[in-house]
């Protein structure tokens, strides 16, 4: 039975993932909103769904939140610019070079379980308290997933097209182009959501601890002022700028290697 065959069965209606995730998320708020009205959950804890879809929309009266989100959005997406310059060739060299591959990519594996999110008082020191710290924080944690998940992109790409290629008469900047990025595409895009995830997790972090702005600075001042229903708007906004990320990069990968 086919993925779509069984979309048609469930209720005899063509259900796509999206629409599906969408009722899921519906169900699971309107259950959420029956428990924190009848108080099985207290409102302190969780506010009302309601309360806090609609305080997206209001909390710009009270901070700069559409600021907040270009802030954090954009340092992600310079953070992520960086991952990729620095990534894509350092995990191409050490696809080719087997002596590199053995000496460092453990060394890289290693690094990518350490909390590098506490060095950050380091870049304080170093940069300040600036958006060049946003970016260097958020670039660390990101870049490493990346480098390995581009090197066993191009570890995975079979022999045999490399061979065709040369049949061809291809030269290698032709193989390069044509046959082994649209090959290690998945890999390098498995990279690529990793790293979002990282780099966007210690972005906020970072906007949460020290007062540089970004949805992470409005969660800890609504949370520091005990508005529970802008604190939890300011995470609704993190998962929106996340989900977006995704969005972006499921476009980019569909453009470059069409499935």
């Amino acid at each position: 039975m086919t993925e779509r065959t069984s979309y048609k069965l469930f209720c005899g209606l063509r259900i796509y993932p999206a629409v599906a995730g969408l009722l899921g998320c519906a169900v699971f708020l309107i259950v959420l909103e029956i428990a924190v009205r009848s108080d099985l959950i207290p409102p302190t804890v969780i506010p009302r769904p309601s309360d806090f879809i609609a305080g997206m929309f209001t909390l710009h009266r009270k901070v700069d939140f559409e600021g907040a989100i270009a802030i954090t959005f954009g340092m992600t997406a310079l953070a992520l610019f960086f991952e990729l310059l620095v990534a894509l060739p350092i995990g191409y060299f050490l696809a080719k070079n087997k002596v590199f591959r053995s000496a460092y990519e453990g060394w890289l594996a290693a690094l990518f379980a350490a909390p590098v999110f506490l060095l950050y008082p380091l870049f304080m020191v170093i940069f300040g308290r600036n958006f060049i710290t946003l970016v260097v924080m958020g670039f660390i944690p990101g870049v490493i997933p990346m480098t390995l998940q581009t090197m066993q992109g191009f570890l995975s790409v079979s022999r045999t097209l490399v061979k065709v290629g040369h049949s061809y008469g291809l030269t290698e900047g032709q193989i390069f182009r044509k046959i082994m990025i649209p090959a290690a595409v998945p890999g390098i895009f498995t990279g690529f959501r990793l790293a979002v995830m990282y780099t966007l997790i210690n972005i906020i972090g970072i906007e949460y601890l020290v007062d540089i702005g970004g949805l992470g600075r409005i969660v800890s001042d609504r949370y520091s002022r005990f508005d529970i229903t802008g604190t939890y708007a300011a995470i609704i906004a993190v998962i929106a700028v996340s989900m977006l990320f995704q969005w972006l990069i499921a476009k980019i990968e569909r453009s470059i290697r069409p499935v």
